[in-house]
């Protein structure tokens, strides 16, 4: 049986070359791409299960051809590029990535994200009523979540933003998403109310709010719920 499909867009043939073995390896189908234009075909022309890009393409910006992504392909994407401004990583976060690692980059970390992209992939298909990470159980449909056996009663916009969290498990929700999907896409709300409402959830979940295991901060970009194998 095939593994699942992997669309590495990078010019850089030594990135290429290193990374394609390495991810073949691991049991991934790899088809390269050099550019925007040709990813876009490729991927018209047969779907693939994860995409890991590069945004300093020759012949368009990867936020892009990020865009263009997001208008038909739910395909996780993977970002890997150089550019280490945060505001570049908002941006591609805000334009559909699923993740942002920065250049050089471990194998082994790569490896990770991209399992980790799939397996959100996999929990936004299935359309599950019950999220379970570890201790953690929320059931959507009557909207409790419970800490090992004990239920956790949250106010409605902690809800909210544990809920757009554990819908993305594994990846990063920006500052922006999480006020749309908690206040409204209109709302006109600084980033600080996330935070304040980030640490009321710390204060209930976690045993150590101060050092979270399972509501990560990523800085300067958001916050990540942890997948199940990352919460130790």
């Amino acid at each position: 049986m095939s593994g699942p499909r992997l669309l590495l867009v990078d010019d850089e043939a030594q990135i290429v070359r290193a990374l394609s073995p390495a991810l073949q390896a691991a049991g991934y189908e790899v088809t390269v791409a050099t550019g925007g234009a040709a990813a876009l075909t490729q991927l018209a022309a047969e779907p693939c299960d994860a995409i890991i890009l590069d945004l300093g393409l020759p012949d368009m910006d990867g936020k892009e051809v990020i865009g263009r992504v997001r208008e038909w392909s739910d395909a996780p994407i993977i970002v890997l590029s150089a550019r280490d401004l945060e505001s570049e990583k908002i941006a591609a976060l805000d334009a559909g990535a699923d993740d942002y690692v920065n250049k050089p980059v471990g194998v082994g970390e790569l490896l990770a994200r991209v399992r980790a992209s799939l397996r959100g992939r996999e929990r936004r298909f299935a359309s599950q009523a019950r999220f379970r990470t570890r201790d953690l159980t929320i059931d959507f449909a009557v909207r409790r979540v419970w800490l090992e056996d004990q239920e956790v009663h949250l106010t409605p916009r902690e809800y909210d933003l544990l809920r757009t969290l554990a819908r993305h498990a594994g990846r990063i929700v920006t500052h922006r998403q999480l006020i749309a999907a908690v206040w409204g896409a209109r709302a006109q709300v600084d980033a600080q109310f996330v935070r304040v409402l980030v640490g009321q959830l710390r204060q209930k979940l976690e045993a150590e709010p101060s050092s979270p295991r399972l509501v990560r901060t990523e800085p300067g970009l958001g916050y990540r719920l942890a997948a199940e194998d990352e919460v130790a």
